[in-house]
């Protein structure tokens, strides 16, 4: 192909938590992308579009149609680099995805890498890579979610309730992470007329009872609303886990085996080359994965809303102070945000391995590789490595880029 930079279009999916129609940014920036042929249906949902190399909902070459695999496979020098060949599986390492939420995702955590590797040999079928999937969440506009787990401190009070004492081991004195595990475990497994009079129960007490915790009893009818009083996650998310309301631009960070559920607004997701998933909530019976395996899972790395925050910093591969960057703990990629206001311009020194970018407000040029393209909202672009690439803007402009 010869290019090293060069546009990319997405695919959009149509989980029932996405939003429907028009009102859906995953499926309006998809509608944008030139030569797609996309057409948004007002009716139906539309929740996620992928732009990686990830076979479920691939990106292409905008151009040519080509699949960006294809592309990737046939010159992987030139567009992966030594970096990603040598230490990456010479693939993409990334998955970039901008979500659209209208209702909470299924409490889930991604299996890190020893448990996917099993069980992608176990049942490929639902397991389809062996690779752990830990993920960053940048806030397009307010963004609800629940994510870890509260300190045991705010935990164990709620659970001297009478509604929910059933749920705690027999001869527990002092609360460990593993009695937070074990009540887990006893919502998750409970049966049905259990968790709807448990609920049933929680609606019932004081706000002065609840304290710190009293927004559950606005929560939580809302969440039934959306699965149902007989759902057990709805008091998993309400009373052990940290609920978060944030605005544009903050974002937090989700480890392997960090429990979450994601609950409205628009986000652009990036995480490590992976779809494995384990639901155990937020979903119908038949789509929830094994409590066992999912409870003897469970990390508790995140114990407070501090320790799931990812705090933005300034880029050092910005040359004109436009650029923050949101790094995770971990080597498969960073997130860059650039935002720039009308008539302003921005340098991006290159990277080490390839990168993705998407225009998500505005729209401008780019200049890269002796060319200038065009820039607008829902356009996407590849960047192989050790190309430096300069945005301009006359309107504004605010763009997102995952790189190694």
């Amino acid at each position: 192909m010869g290019f090293k930079v060069f546009q990319l279009s997405g695919s959009c999916n149509d989980f029932p938590w996405g939003k429907k129609g028009s009102q859906s940014l995953a499926a309006q920036l998809c509608s944008k992308t030139p030569g797609t042929g996309f057409e948004i249906k007002e009716d139906q949902p539309y929740s996620e579009m992928w732009f990686g190399d990830y076979p479920d909902y691939p990106a292409r070459i905008a151009k040519t149609g080509e699949l960006l695999k294809d592309a990737l496979d046939g010159d992987k020098e030139a567009l992966l680099g030594d970096k990603v060949i040598k230490e990456m599986g010479a693939q993409l390492p990334f998955l970039p995805k901008i979500l659209s939420i209208a209702k909470a995702l299924p409490l889930q955590i991604h299996p890190n890498k020893e448990l996917a590797a099993k069980l992608h040999k176990k049942d490929p079928e639902n397991f389809t890579d062996p690779n752990h999937k830990p993920e960053i969440a940048i806030a397009l506009s307010k963004f609800e979610t629940f994510a870890g787990f509260k300190p045991l401190a705010q935990i164990e009070p709620l659970f001297k309730l009478e509604p929910l004492r059933q749920f705690v081991p027999q001869g527990t004195d002092k609360w460990t992470d593993e009695t937070l595990r074990e009540v887990t475990r006893n919502i998750l497994k409970a049966d049905e007329s259990t968790i709807q009079k448990a609920q049933e129960g929680l609606s019932k007490v004081s706000k002065s009872d609840l304290g710190d915790a009293a927004y559950i009893l606005d929560l939580l009818p809302r969440l039934q609303e959306q699965y149902g009083a007989k759902d057990p996650g709805n008091l998993v998310a309400l009373t052990c886990m940290n609920f978060m309301v944030f605005g544009p631009g903050d974002a937090i960070y989700i480890p392997a085996d960090g429990i979450h559920a994601y609950l409205s607004g628009n986000i652009v997701e990036c995480m490590a080359r992976s779809n494995n998933v384990l639901n155990s909530g937020f979903c119908p019976p038949a789509d929830r994965n094994n409590v066992d395996m999912f409870c003897d899972t469970l990390t508790f790395k995140a114990h407070r809303k501090e320790d799931v925050l990812l705090p933005s910093k300034p880029s050092d591969k910005s040359k004109n102070g436009k650029t923050v960057v949101y790094a995770p703990p971990m080597s498969e990629f960073n997130m860059l945000k650039t935002s720039l206001a009308p008539g302003e311009s921005e340098e991006i020194s290159p990277s080490e391995g390839p990168a993705t970018l998407i225009v998500t407000q505005g729209r401008g040029k780019m200049e890269a590789e002796l060319q200038t393209f065009d820039l607008s909202e829902g356009y996407i672009f590849f960047v192989a490595p050790g190309e430096p690439v300069k945005f301009e803007t006359e309107t504004g402009m605010q763009i997102h880029m995952a790189y190694v």
